[in-house]
């Protein structure tokens, strides 16, 4: 069924809300303090999933609405696109840097718009190529830019090379069988879909504490669990979750059974723009030139995409 423009409006919104609320993924390296990124990144995802079956539990009424092995479907959707996801580009920037993984993830809207068109032809091509083209253009002034900023240390390419990539994956498996699962289910159990994603990378996120520790890449055991000194770091962990992982989760979910995957894909291009502006901020600077025209650029694509989607669905609407 097509969606009526009321409809896309409050998808827009949320999808807005969704990626504003990821954009707090990026500024865990600023906060972990003493400890490690693999200490805030089981912490935080250990919070969800306990926040996850929590929301299950008082979402119980509505898992009749939804078959046991789709239940399944969302935990492991939780794993993919969250834990899976989120791991791989804490990977991809200790291995090969910030930009290469930034230039990886940045083709992750461009894809996922081509992906959706393609599946369900949604909107003439030629009017998708101005916006297309303003996004990826932005994406590719704010990679350059980032490029021309220095990165210490030499890093194993190959590895990032490989993270970066396997992160784009996820995502994408994540976006195409999120949204096949979401038009099925019906809106009344979005926020047990939602509690059950949540779940799944709690539950992959505990599976994984004992390979990490073995690895020798957790500060918690040696430098203390107490809230004198790892306070902040738990703090920062459930902000992070309750904002990305229950906030952004429920948010895009919502979004996502409002919009074609043409326009959420698209969409997520905003969640580059509030990252750059939240790391700015922790940075205490402005942008520069190119980072501001890149960030200009992305949000005209995007506000471009929304305005044909509109036009489309008014010329749909319209009686012969």
């Amino acid at each position: 069924m097509t969606p009526d423009r009321s409809t896309i409006i409050v998808g827009v919104l949320l999808a807005v809300l969704a990626t504003l609320a990821w954009a707090f993924n990026f500024i865990a390296p600023y906060v972990t303090g003493p400890y490690s990124i693999y200490d805030l990144t089981l912490i935080r995802f250990l919070i969800a999933g306990a926040l996850g079956l929590v929301g299950v539990t008082l979402c119980r009424a509505q898992r009749r609405l939804v078959p046991r092995v789709r239940q399944w479907l969302a935990a492991g959707l939780g794993i993919i696109g969250y834990l899976g996801y989120s791991s791989c580009i804490a990977a991809g920037v200790i291995f090969g840097g910030p930009v290469l993984t930034a230039a990886f993830v940045g083709l992750v809207p461009v894809l996922v718009a081509l992906i959706g068109n393609a599946r369900d032809r949604t909107v003439p091509w030629q009017r998708l190529a101005l916006p297309l083209t303003l996004i990826t253009l932005g994406l590719l002034l704010a990679t350059i830019s980032s490029m021309a900023l220095p990165h210490a240390g030499q890093t194993d390419r190959w590895a990032g090379l490989f993270f970066s990539a396997l992160a784009v994956a996820l995502w994408l498996a994540f976006s195409v069988l999120n949204q096949s699962a979401l038009e099925q289910l019906p809106a009344a159990a979005t926020g047990l879909w939602t509690a059950l994603m949540m779940a799944g990378a709690g539950l992959g996120a505990l599976c994984l504490i004992p390979v990490v520790q073995a690895l020798g890449l957790l500060d918690l055991a040696g430098k203390g669990f107490g809230l004198g000194m790892a306070g902040p770091l738990y703090a920062w962990a459930l902000v992070i979750a309750l904002m990305s992982s229950v906030i952004g989760a429920w948010a895009w979910n919502a979004a996502t059974q409002r919009l074609p995957m043409v326009l959420s894909g698209q969409l997520i291009s905003l969640e580059s723009v509030f990252a750059a502006v939240l790391g700015l901020v922790f940075h205490a600077r402005l942008p520069t030139l190119m980072e501001a025209a890149g960030l200009v650029a992305v949000l005209m694509g995007a506000a471009l995409a929304v305005r044909r989607m509109l036009s489309a669905r008014r010329v749909a609407a319209m009686p012969a």
